[in-house]
Formats: C-alpha cells, structure tokens, sequence
C-alpha cells in the first residue's frame, strides 16, 4: 500500500474508516443479491448500526443481526462492531457478512440460504 502524498490521486481514499469499508462490503453482498429484492414478496431495508443497545444484566452473547417487523415489510440490523470483532481477517469478515444477511433474508422470505447465495459453491 503507498502512502499518500501529493502525486496520490484525489480519488482514491488516504485511509477508509472501518464503517466505511464495512458499509461498502455490506453494499457489495447486497448487490449480488439484489435480483432477490425485486421477486421476493415484501420490502426488506437493511441497516448497519455499530452495536445493539443491550441492557446492563444482558449475559447472552451479542447478537450479530436482528429482524424487526416495521409497517409495510421488515428491517434487518447488523451490527457492524460484534460482526468485526468475531473475524480475524479480511476473508473471516466477508464470509460471515455473507452468512449473516444470508441468514437473516432467508428467515424473512422462508427460504434456505443456500437458495439465495449466488456465490460458487
């Protein structure tokens, strides 16, 4: 990776903060989704928020994503801090972005996410 000085072009980042980037790969799994968008039946919006707000006797694991039901279709959260800390690398942090919007869209459309990966297998 180069350092940035003044022959760097102005558009490519000095540094991407890691909401930044994690915003990005999570566009990215939803864009290779995003046929699914259009046939599923319902709306589903997405949202990354750094960390779930847990009350102070809560001793479960953190959880990495939920599902809430909002008029007019369901919105699914990551949290972006719980999901990054799990992961060792760049590659760890992709797959389990991968598994968990795979999860959480199967659980709203009733169906496996196997269906829905269009990654080879």
């Amino acid at each position: 990776m180069a350092l940035p000085g003044p022959l760097s072009p102005r558009s490519v980042p000095a540094h991407r903060p890691p909401r930044e980037s994690f915003d990005l790969l999570v566009g990215d799994v939803l864009a290779a989704l995003d046929r699914h968008f259009t046939v599923e039946p319902g709306h589903v919006e997405i949202v990354v928020e750094e960390a779930p707000l847990l009350p102070p006797e809560w001793t479960d694991d953190v959880p990495l994503s939920i599902v809430a039901i909002v008029p007019g279709g369901h919105r699914v959260l990551l949290f972006r801090i719980p999901i990054t800390q799990r992961c060792l690398t760049t590659a760890d942090l992709e797959e389990l972005v991968w598994t968990v919007i795979l999860d959480r869209l199967a659980e709203v459309w009733h169906i496996s996410p196997d269906d829905l990966d269009p990654r080879p297998r």
